[in-house]
């Protein structure tokens, strides 16, 4: 996977889905004023039109966008409006995803993992389906392709052990010290095996709106210090279960046929995270906590906000797909596409007339 396909280029602006995000759009590309009142009453705070809008805003403190520009970032009008979209969206998670009172509640309930599954990981472990797979690493490319970068913004917002800890797991997503290494590179070459274009950003437009409002909240609880507690409960919860359920998506991928950089990708997810997990617990919350203990409950919302948004995303996918349905905005992968060098890509799908490659079949990519 060459550092010319995924990067560093922008991405282009994407097609807007309401008023709040072709005002945002309107702005980036021709500096169209913005509304004084942006977020009307009636604003479903999870929907597209908002998340994506807030999407547009975050991106801005990353690869930006094309024709955008970069001293866009801190427009003050431009922050006003990522604030009003923010405070909604907060607000939301505050009513809506509040469980546990304690830290040790919210952990003991992340580690139990239970008997008969039905997360995204154990559906597609058992029956899922190649072009399920392609759809679900589209929509996370969003997050994948800047792993580790929303969690970087808190290393300077901690101290002592918290940050000795989170330093130490970011140099580990970050390859190492070894570019070939790096997680975000890794699911380049993911994508390349499963036929997907691996360019930043290349699958916003398909992105359902669970899947932006899981991204935006690792750059709500990451720009704001305020929200430091939050983005380690967040961390945490990621790293808690993400060695369980990589080693499921391993199986799925190498089940379908996929490739083996996509295996790989969650087999190095199933080692690193299963170490991460514990410097998580025992140096970053931990210290993080000995430190400053009145940042208990922002840990534990932490945990809390992204166990409710995932749950969303788990069931917007899951109803998708076992309809038969894409679980994409529009018309799904069909028609963005080609088959590369090795034949078809992937089977049928919905709305695509893309052939199944066969018993042991792989899309086209390294490994």
């Amino acid at each position: 996977m060459s550092d010319t396909a995924m990067g560093p280029r922008a991405p282009a602006l994407p097609k807007p889905r309401g008023r709040l995000s072709e005002a945002v759009i309107g702005r980036l590309r021709q500096g169209t004023p913005l509304p004084a009142s942006p977020v009307p009453a009636g604003c479903d705070p999870y929907g597209g039109d908002l998340q994506l809008a807030l999407y547009l805003c975050y991106e801005l403190h990353y690869r930006g966008f094309a024709g955008v520009d970069p001293g866009l970032e801190w427009e003050p009008e431009l922050l006003r409006v990522r604030r009003d979209l923010e405070d909604r969206f907060l607000a939301a998670l505050r009513s809506d995803a509040t469980r546990h009172e304690g830290v040790d509640e919210a952990v003991t309930a992340l580690l139990a993992e239970p008997a008969h599954g039905v997360s995204v990981s154990h559906y597609l472990r058992r029956e899922g389906e190649l072009w399920q797979l392609r759809e679900l690493a589209a929509q996370r490319s969003l997050y994948h392709l800047k792993e580790a970068d929303p969690h970087a913004w808190v290393l300077p917002r901690l101290w002592g052990r918290a940050k000795a800890g989170m330093a130490a797991v970011e140099f580990d997503e970050y390859g190492g010290g070894r570019a070939e290494r790096i997680h975000a590179r890794l699911f380049a070459a993911l994508m390349a095996d499963l036929g997907l274009d691996p360019a930043y950003g290349r699958y916003l437009d398909q992105a359902p709106a669970p899947m932006l409002a899981a991204v935006n909240l690792m750059s709500l609880f990451g720009l704001h210090r305020a929200l430091r507690g939050c983005l380690v409960g967040h961390f945490a919860t990621v790293e808690i279960t993400s060695s369980p359920a990589s080693r499921r998506m391993a199986e799925a991928m190498r089940r379908t046929g996929a490739g083996s950089a996509a295996a790989y990708f969650y087999d190095e997810h199933v080692e690193a995270d299963a170490v991460h997990e514990q410097v998580v617990r025992r140096e970053v919350m931990a210290g993080l906590l000995e430190e400053e203990p009145d940042l208990a409950a922002d840990v534990a919302f932490g945990v809390d906000a992204t166990v409710h948004l995932d749950e969303r995303l788990e069931r917007h996918l899951l109803a998708a797909w076992r309809e038969g349905r894409t679980s994409l905005e529009g018309a799904g992968l069909a028609d963005l596409t080609e088959p590369g060098p090795g034949g078809d890509l992937t089977g049928p799908g919905p709305g695509g007339d893309l052939t199944d490659p066969g018993p042991g079949g792989r899309g086209r990519g390294r490994g």
